[in-house]
Parts: structure tokens; sequence; C-alpha cells
């Protein structure tokens, strides 16, 4: 696999590219895509050669982001993490028809965040019971909420940005909202 060519590709479909040193964050590479981007991402991912390791979100200020992670093993080793905000509707769209794996990774994120998968072919509750379908565990209370840049892998030197919950509320409204993260009726 040539780096330098999939750099090439990853920002060719919109993403920024951010090379990481693996022995810090044990990824390679992190890439920021906006959610109608992720869609294509996957698809150039699988034609890459890259498996999907995990699908997973995160509540930060100032959006919930979803968080994906796919490694190349080959000639080269190459770990790639790939996040996305969640738009202001609490969707984002399903990567499941690429990766069958992504399957229960994206109900799981529905289960414990709300993020709706757009054109899932079945986002039913995975682990929560039907009736839990509302508790969503794992969102933070907006006083405990960090800035997502506080939660990232930092350049040496670099520091983070620190800002409130309510100023970055004030910012955003649409993408703290609670009701952003209900999950809509599925199929």
């Amino acid at each position: 696999m040539n780096i330098k060519a999939m750099q090439k590709k990853w920002l060719a479909i919109g993403a920024e590219v951010e090379e990481t040193g693996y022995a810090k964050t044990g990824y390679d590479f992190n890439l920021n895509v906006a959610a109608d981007n992720v869609h294509p991402l996957a698809e150039l991912m699988l034609a890459e050669g890259f498996y999907l390791v995990f699908v997973t979100a995160v509540h930060a200020l100032p959006a919930i982001e979803v968080v994906y992670q796919f490694a190349h093993t080959g000639s080269s080793r190459c770990r790639v993490i790939a996040r996305t905000a969640v738009r202001a509707d609490g969707t984002v769209p399903t990567i499941s028809d690429v990766y069958q794996g992504a399957n229960w990774h994206e109900r799981e994120a529905r289960d414990f965040y709300g993020v709706v998968f757009a054109g899932h072919p079945n986002l039913v509750p995975l682990i929560l019971a039907e009736e839990d379908v509302d508790l969503k565990p794992l969102l933070k209370e907006e006083k405990n909420l960090k800035d997502v840049s506080a939660l990232r892998h930092l350049p040496a030197g670099a520091e983070p940005e620190v800002k409130t919950a309510t100023a970055a509320a004030k910012k955003e409204p649409a993408a703290t909202d609670k009701k952003a993260a209900q999950p809509q009726a599925s199929n």
C-alpha cells in the first residue's frame, strides 16, 4: 500500500488528514470527515483492503462524534481513526452495507448514544431492552461534557482548546440538543 497515495485519496473525499505517531496513539492517521462523506470513505477503505475494527461514539462538545477505526495489515501496517460529528438531526449514514460488521456496532451506538444510522437495515435495540429504548446510558450531563479537542491526541507542544459546556451550547445548540440524540422510528 502506498501511504502517500492513500492520503491523496482521503483528501479527495474531503477528509482532514493528520498523521499521528502509532507508538503514542495506537493509530497512524486521524481523519475528520463530514457525515456526508462517511459512506464514500467506507467504500474507499474497503476497496483499498482495510478492515473495520470498530464503530463507537463519543459524547463531547460541540456534538456527539461517531468514531471508526480501520486497519490494514499486509506489506505495511496502517491504522486509521475516522471521526464525524453527528448531524443536527442526530443522524449519520450507515456503513453496514459496506462493512457487514458495522451492523451491530451501529446498533450499539444507537442504544447507548441515540445516534441514528440513516439507511441501516435493522436499527433495533441490540443490548438494551425494547422498553428502555429512550434510555441513553452513555450520554453525559451537559455540565460534565468536555470539548472534543481535550479528548484527542495533540501534537507535541500543542495546548488543548478549553471550552465550557455553556459557551459551546450557545454556539451550536442543535448539535448538543438532547432531542437531536433521540432515536427515530426504525423500519
